[in-house]
């Protein structure tokens, strides 16, 4: 079977290592022996990937690289799983999830984020684990150093685990607050910021139903015929486009008027643009900043 195979730069956008530390390490400590392309172009496997991200957390933890050049694969392990565990940092966590990413290893994520829900809770690993790490996993497809199928394994595991704490909740009662419908519009898929924020409201009491993705503005309607009075909350990520979004608030605001529904909406298409009917629609600078009010 075929190994992938890493540029430099891909090394460099995986690890945080620059390319020329990379080369110095390889010329003054042998750390890495690349194979080389016919055109003298170094080409690095995914076993060369997973050993940079342990020579990157190992130095990250005070070790110098002339010491962690002496180390064995097991001595190396053992170093990290001993000091890495104890001083927690966030970089350790996301080299192990990297690394997981890289090899579809369920076991290896479900170890790295259980300990650090345990340790801080969902919320904290959501926005100091997670976040970072989705955010650092876009900017590695775009530079095509992962395949969407990495991108979608890690998507769906953040999105299994969010979902368990989710169902250890209790119920609550319908009679409890206006409910909080949330929804992604047609042809938007980006959910896990959406699961976060059902969780928090579930968390802090209120009633949530969660309708996920490319949710079609007629069923919007149909939510508030059966409910009633209802907080709508959605993301808009990549969908409705920019140049969609006014006309797509102005029917909201067209046919949700004297209904007594809300909209509280956030997401990177939004970044300019302004509430057509503020009494209605609630537009917000980030999903931070939109949980917050919820």
């Amino acid at each position: 079977m075929k190994m992938q195979e890493f540029t430099i730069k891909d090394l460099e956008n995986f690890s945080g290592i620059k390319a020329h530390t990379i080369r110095i390490w390889e010329q003054r400590y042998g750390l890495l022996a690349p194979d080389r392309t016919d055109t003298n172009i170094r080409k690095y496997t995914d076993k060369d990937l997973k050993f940079l991200l342990n020579v990157s957390l190992l130095n990250n933890l005070g070790y110098k690289i002339s010491q962690i050049a002496t180390m064995s694969e097991d001595q190396m392990r053992e170093a990290i799983s001993r000091h890495a565990a104890a001083q927690q940092p966030e970089q350790h966590f996301l080299h192990m999830l990297k690394i997981s990413m890289l090899n579809y290893d369920e076991e290896l994520f479900n170890e790295v984020i259980e300990q650090y829900i345990k340790e801080n809770g969902l919320e904290r690993t959501f926005k100091e684990v997670i976040i970072p790490f989705m955010k650092q996993i876009g900017i590695l497809w775009q530079a095509n150093v992962i395949c969407p199928a990495q991108e979608h394994f890690i998507s769906s595991m953040v999105r299994q685990k969010i979902f368990a704490q989710i169902d250890t909740l209790p119920l609550i009662p319908k009679t409890n607050y206006v409910p909080h419908v949330l929804y992604l519009p047609e042809l938007e898929i980006h959910e896990l910021s959406l699961i976060m924020m059902h969780y928090l409201l579930k968390l802090r009491g209120y009633r949530s139903i969660f309708l996920g993705q490319s949710v079609p503005f007629e069923d919007l309607l149909q939510v508030y015929q059966r409910l009633g009075e209802v907080k709508f909350v959605s993301i808009f990520t990549t969908n409705p486009s920019t140049v969609l979004i006014p006309d797509y608030l102005k029917k909201i605001s067209q046919i949700f008027t004297d209904t007594g529904c809300e909209f509280h909406i956030t997401g990177n298409n939004l970044q300019g643009i302004k509430s057509p009917d503020p009494s209605i629609i609630h537009i917000y600078s980030n999903s931070e900043e939109l949980s917050r009010h919820l």
